[in-house]
């Protein structure tokens, strides 16, 4: 693409959304063209367009130009894989920010809900509490601003039990096709019209009616995962990525496609719930738990949250910031707070006597001096027990797990206790806090740190050795490791904080292949990115969803070459 075609593309670009959402200069994309964790790469321009027509027709400009198109929601993602990776792609890239297209129409007496691209989790969340339901996803994600759309694109799991991975059959995308013609297809089950431009201004103005909306269109979330993770003897995991049982049009695409609005269920809020917190120094324990619960229970729990006593340590220091802000402040702010540290570590980079990452820096020496965030009840148990399990329950299950445990722990090493308002309170955003402390631990330890080598695995439902034991020759790489997840459906999360000089590529590959041997899957939730392999059945549906390789090329160390080449 010459200078010319460059001018040319970019004055149409501005054309449609205007200059001041045409970015072009490399210190205002760099917000977009990096990733939280990983991923960092050039891009031509980021355009943030603000209805639906205008994404539209920014895709159109950028498929007539024959460069690349990278959708991106909110950029919370942990794999990079809304990001560029590298610049060694054989088109220029435009990234397409959804960031202003935010809108939620609660349909079908809130039973379900339509979704524009900009739409958050939280902002879904507080919506559907006046109709007193919740959205499929409520875990602490929420609370920087995740997307909806980007849940369902990754097949997000997320931490509550009943409702397994993000999901939906009917969706508003746009497709590109071998020959590289764009079409618009409409499986919303909402009748918009006919003409691209018609349908996507009908469907930001909510211009329908319930005449127009079909009630059989399609499923809304996976109706039989709360059986599926129930069978607690079956030599697969529950959940995973690359699951092709979860792949459907947007559902996983993984930016393959470009999606305009996806259509979820919503679900009951509980009347009433309870938080037990678990702690045991023997794992047996906590099988014997997860399997009596998921196997013998009428009522399966809200969600079931890990967190091993190193991550608990962690998370006390480097999550304390994200933990006080979230309860002084709220999940309303935390976007904007995020969007504010950025600023600030993007400014001070440039200032020489700052050191790199000054708001960790600055934020957690600030906490030092603060009072412990932490109940004393948590405090004693981390000293106690080196496994730790909050459980919630809600309506008819809280009795029943207050018998099972109560009979339970009478003989047995660890125990448990029923936290009150403010236990409960800690105990989740402890374990949501756990989440960013390795990397506020490495930003801030960066003399001694390399880098984090993080993983989300999926373990076969039959396993009980379900805690990792290295061999010293792949331990002895790591400062810490952190071990929390979603007990319930063998979903964990680990953090590996290597040591200077570590080669973490290589130090990753070990860990992997010992979990190939276990039978795990990865990643679990958080998709490929551009930090694992897609495996066959994943590449294949990548290739069907876009066969010229032209939308978010690259990710799952697939080509970023033209037609898969």
């Amino acid at each position: 693409m010459n200078s010319n075609q460059t001018a040319q593309l970019i004055k149409q670009l501005q054309g449609i959304v205007g200059q001041k959402y045409t970015l072009t200069n490399p210190n205002h994309t760099l917000p977009y063209r990096q990733g939280i964790r990983f991923g960092e790469g050039d891009a031509l321009a980021v355009v943030l367009p603000g209805t639906l027509v205008e994404q539209w027709l920014v895709l159109k400009a950028c498929v007539e130009a024959d460069v690349i198109v990278i959708t991106q929601s909110a950029n919370t993602g942990l794999t990079g894989g809304s990001t560029p990776d590298g610049n060694d792609y054989d088109r220029p890239i435009v990234i397409v920010s959804t960031r202003r297209l935010d809108g939620i129409n609660v349909i079908e007496n809130g039973e379900q809900v339509v979704c524009l691209p900009g739409s958050t989790l939280f902002r879904l969340e507080k919506e559907l509490k006046k109709y007193h339901r919740g959205p499929h996803s409520v875990i602490g994600s929420s609370c920087i601003g995740a997307s909806v759309m980007g849940g369902v694109c990754n097949n997000s799991g997320g931490a509550l039990i009943q409702r397994g991975p993000a999901y939906t059959q009917m969706a508003v995308f746009a497709q590109l096709d071998a020959q590289g013609q764009l079409h618009l297809v409409n499986h919303l089950g909402i009748e918009l019209g006919d003409e691209p431009e018609t349908i996507l201004q009908n469907l930001q103005n909510h211009a329908y009616s319930d005449k127009d909306i079909k009630r059989d269109a399609g499923l809304g979330h996976d109706h039989h995962y709360c059986d599926h993770v129930r069978e607690i003897d079956a030599d697969t995991p529950a959940r995973f990525n690359a699951d092709p049982a979860r792949h459907y049009e947007a559902s996983g695409s993984a930016g393959r496609l470009m999606v305009f609005a996806v259509r979820l269920d919503t679900f009951p809020l509980e009347k009433k719930s309870a938080v037990f917190y678990i702690g045991t120094n023997d794992i047996n324990e906590l099988n014997g738990i997860r399997r009596h619960i998921l196997g013998q229970f009428k009522t399966l729990p809200v969600s079931g949250e890990y967190i091993h006593r190193v991550a608990f340590d962690i998370a006390a220091v480097y999550g304390k910031p994200s933990f006080l802000a979230i309860k002084k402040l709220g999940t309303d702010m935390m976007p904007r707070m995020f969007v504010f540290k950025n600023f600030v570590d993007r400014v001070t980079a440039k200032i020489p006597f700052f050191p790199k990452n000054f708001s960790d820096r600055f934020s957690i020496f600030a906490c030092k001096f603060l009072p412990n965030h932490l109940p004393k009840s948590l405090r004693d148990y981390r000293d106690r027990y080196e496994h730790h399990l909050i459980l919630k329950m809600a309506d008819d299950g809280i009795a029943e797990a207050e018998a099972f445990l109560k009979d339970y722990f009478q003989n047995k090493n660890g125990n448990y206790f029923l936290c009150d308002e403010k236990e409960a309170e800690a105990a989740m955003l402890h374990r949501f806090a756990a989440a960013g402390a390795a990397t506020a631990y490495r930003n801030v330890h960066s003399k001694t740190v390399e880098n984090i080598v993080a993983l989300d695995i999926a373990l076969k439902r039959n396993d009980t050795d379900w805690f990792e034991t290295l061999p010293e020759s792949v331990d002895q790489n790591f400062v810490y490791k952190m071990y929390y997840g979603h007990f319930f459906c063998y979903v964990f999360h680990q953090d590996y904080i290597a040591k200077k000089g570590v080669d973490c590529d290589k130090v990753k590959e070990d860990i992997l292949a010992l979990l190939d041997q276990r039978g795990a899957q990865y990643p679990a939730e958080h998709n490929v990115g551009h930090l694992y392999h897609a495996n066959a059945d994943l590449k294949k549906f990548y290739q069907e969803l876009d066969p010229t390789n032209s939308l978010n090329p690259g990710i799952g160390k697939t080509s970023k070459k033209k037609n898969w080449v």
